[in-house]
Formats: structure tokens, C-alpha cells, sequence
């Protein structure tokens, strides 16, 4: 930063929207989490996520028995189906259990997936042998005919396979002799062979099923990192407006001290008209600007009728001194900026240029666009500089809270520059042009 001294008070001549920041006190409190709700996945994408699961095992075990050529294929998918149905089901169940883990710490996610895949496994499993068991038995008799071999159960229940036995015939003889079918009874053993398969039928299910459980946590933890971001937002927005706010109503008791000094000029004065002009003058300038919103933008037009109220204001004051002019193209009258952004720069040209001259002021507010952005200018002619005491007053309010203001609205977008001109006093601002909106 060039350092120069001027009547805005300090050694500093350039103002960047990194400056040092004005004390603007606490924020507004605001209660975001009255409406806050836990972070859960949504029905409908768990029902999908359950869904393509159960789809990918069909199309696995579908091909899966293309490749090794069993017959009974319509027979095979229409029973496949029926399992997927169930294991659909089944998965859901499991959804119902595990959302109440959701809050809960990730070993406990863990340990609870863990827990409740191995009875929703058997449960499917379960549901695999009814549909597939008397199917099984048909596919085994069919093989074992095709070896020559027949496989049925006695009244006992015991496993009766019957098949051809060879003998060995006489010397003279050109081959073996067929001899009566050998007969082979295995014991009844099914409750223990038919848990063996259930367990190990299971044992696949249950894996499929952490799967799903680890696909179901990633994505809660998706949605919790956007719900979280999206909190962090809202804070941020909060935050920023209350600062718009707090630093917007800052302008009004420093404007007010100082038409409350010009106004008890003009009654130590005993100029009772004019103070009484001043008076009516000063309740229309704050009805005009104690209507809008503190933290939102306001129509350029609307600040520069703004600006010309209070000088109006100042102009009982000065009526010999205080000379204005405003410049407005009509491309840029519908402009966003923030609320009274322009009134500390105009104050200080009051202050500092018309009340510290003794000749005629001219105060000039112009807004002009410069490759894509807004510039807002407002200079004076006044001849006050180093050597008057106003200069040395100290770093103000004003350039501060514009510049504050500023920062906590477009970030390092916008900046203010301020200081000596040939002929005067300027400050410049450079801001994002804004249009329509916020």
C-alpha cells in the first residue's frame, strides 16, 4: 500500500479488501438446529441398492447354469426368481433392524451388519432349499439314469442305488456276462446333510449380505457429508448475513451523529427554519432507509436517490457551499450493491471537504462499468489536506465498514481505493456487477 497522508484520517492512501477489520461487535443469534433432522438415506435409494444386489446374483447364477448346460432352464429361472424375491425380502427386514444403527458409532454399525446378516442368511438359505429341493432330487435321478444307475428311498428313508454289476464268464467266452443290478442302501442321514448345505449355502448369503451392509454405510455416510456440508452453508450464510446486518446498522448511529451535529448547528445558529426543514428532511431519509432489508442489495438508483435525500439534508446547512452532481448511465440504474454503501464515502466528503472550506464544494457520485465490473466513485473538491487537523483524527468508521462491508459481501471480489486526487478527494470501489438478484 502507498502510504499518503489524508483528511480520512491514518497514513494510508490505498485501502484493499484485506484490511484490517472493524469491530462490529457480536452477531444476532440465530438457531439453525431447531429444524434439523438426522441424516438418513432415503427409502427409495436403499430399495434400489437392494435391488440391483439381488439382480446381479440372478444374472450370476443364471449364466453361471448356461455355462455348465442344466436343463429345466425356465423351470431354474422362474424358481431362481422366487429366491430373489425372498432374499429381497429378507433384505429389507435387515434394512428395517439396521437403520436404528445409524446414529451409533461405526464399530457398533459393524457389529450390529455382522450380527443380523447371519439369521437373514439362513432364513435365505432356507428359502433356497424349499424352492430347490425337489428339483435337486429330480436333476440327480436324471444324471444317474444317464450312468445307468437309479437312485430311490426305502420305507426307512434310507438312499436305495441300484446299478449294473459286471461278472466274469468262462474262458471261451468273447466278454463279461450282465449279471442281476448290485444294490447299494446309504443310511438316512438328511438332518445332518441338509444343515451341512444349509450352512454352507448360508456362508455365501451372508458375505453377499455384509456386502450389501458396506454399500448401505458408504452411502449414509455420502448423504451425511452433503447434509453436513450443506449445514456448514447455511451457518456460513447466517454468519455472513448477520455481519451484513451488524455492519449495515453501524452506519445508521454514525450518520446520525453527524446530522445531529449539523442540526444543532443551525439551532445554536437560531436558524429555526432551516432546522426545522432539516428535521423533516432527516425523518424522510430514514424512513427511506430503515425500509430495506439490512443484509440485502438494493437497486443503484434507489442508493443514488438515497444519497441525494441526505444531501438535500446537508444542503440546509450549506446552502452556499455544498454543490452536487450525480452521474447514473441508464444501463446501470437497475444494478445490485449493498444498502447505503455510498453514505460514510459521502459523509466524508461532507465533513472533510464542504464543512472544512470556505468556498464552494462540488460532491461527485458517478457509477461507470470497467470490463465487466461495477466502479463507484465519489470525490470532492475540497482543498482540506495534511495540514488541517481533520487529518489527523484516525482511521474512521466510515472507510472501514464500506470496506468491511464489501469484503463480507463479495469476498476478495470487490476492494476500495482511496485518496488525493489532483483537485480533491476520491474513493473508488470496484465491485462484481450484479444485475438481477443476490
Amino acid at each position: 500500500m502507498a502510504a499518503s497522508t489524508n483528511r480520512h484520517g491514518g497514513s494510508t492512501a490505498a485501502l484493499d479488501s484485506q484490511g484490517f477489520r472493524a469491530q462490529t461487535g457480536s452477531a444476532l443469534p440465530i438457531d439453525l438446529s431447531a429444524s434439523e433432522t438426522p441424516s438418513r438415506l432415503h427409502v427409495r435409494v436403499v430399495l434400489l441398492s437392494i435391488l440391483g444386489l439381488w439382480l446381479a446374483y440372478f444374472v450370476i447364477f443364471t449364466a453361471r447354469g448356461m455355462v455348465v448346460g442344466l436343463e429345466f432352464e425356465s423351470e431354474l429361472i422362474l424358481r431362481r426368481g422366487l429366491v430373489v424375491l425372498a432374499g429381497m425380502a429378507a433384505t429389507f427386514g435387515l434394512w428395517l433392524v439396521l437403520r436404528l444403527f445409524d446414529h451409533r458409532s461405526l464399530a457398533l454399525q459393524v457389529t450390529a451388519a455382522v450380527l443380523l446378516a447371519i439369521p437373514t442368511a439362513l432364513l435365505i438359505a432356507q428359502t433356497n432349499h424349499l424352492v430347490f429341493a425337489s428339483l435337486q432330487e429330480r436333476l440327480q435321478a436324471r444324471m444317474a439314469a444317464e450312468q445307468g444307475f437309479s437312485i430311490s428311498r426305502d420305507e426307512f428313508g434310507n438312499v436305495v442305488i441300484e446299478g449294473p454289476s459286471m461278472s466274469s464268464t468262462d474262458d471261451d467266452s468273447l466278454g463279461p456276462a450282465m449279471t442281476p443290478r448290485a444294490r447299494i442302501v446309504v443310511p438316512n442321514d438328511d438332518a445332518h446333510e441338509h444343515w451341512l448345505r444349509l450352512v454352507e449355502r448360508a456362508l455365501s448369503q451372508f458375505f453377499l449380505l455384509i456386502a450389501w451392509a458396506a454399500l448401505y454405510f458408504a452411502l449414509l455416510a455420502g448423504v451425511r457429508a452433503k447434509d453436513a456440508e450443506r449445514r456448514g452453508e447455511r451457518f456460513r450464510s447466517a454468519a455472513k448475513a448477520a455481519e451484513l446486518r451488524s455492519l449495515r446498522y453501524q452506519v445508521n448511529p454514525h450518520f446520525l451523529f453527524n446530522a445531529l451535529n449539523s442540526l444543532s448547528a443551525l439551532v445554536i445558529t437560531d436558524k429555526s427554519e432551516k432546522a426545522e426543514e432539516m428535521i423533516q428532511a432527516l425523518a424522510g431519509f430514514y424512513r427511506h432507509s430503515l425500509a430495506d432489508d439490512p443484509t440485502s442489495d438494493v437497486a443503484l438508483d434507489d442508493e443514488f436517490d438515497l444519497q441525494r435525500q441526505y444531501l438535500a439534508i446537508e444542503q440546509v446547512r450549506f446552502p452556499n457551499r455544498l454543490r452536487t452532481e450525480f452521474i447514473l448511465p441508464e444501463d446501470l440504474a437497475r444494478c445490485r450493491v449493498p444498502g447505503m454503501i455510498l453514505q460514510p464515502l459521502v459523509e466524508n466528503s461532507v465533513k472533510y471537504g464542504v464543512s472544512a472550506s470556505s468556498g464552494p464544494v462540488t460532491i461527485v457520485i458517478e457509477a461507470r462499468e470497467e470490463y465487466g465490473r461495477l466502479v463507484l466513485t465519489v470525490a470532492d473538491d475540497g482543498k482540506c489536506g495534511a495540514g488541517d487537523p481533520a487529518s489527523g483524527s484516525g482511521f474512521g468508521i466510515g472507510l472501514a465498514n464500506v470496506r468491511d462491508r464489501l469484503t463480507a459481501r463479495f469476498g476478495n471480489e470487490a476492494n476500495i481505493v482511496s485518496g488525493p486526487a489532483i483537485d480533491g478527494y476520491e474513493t473508488e470501489i470496484r465491485m462484481p456487477l450484479v444485475r438481477h438478484g443476490r
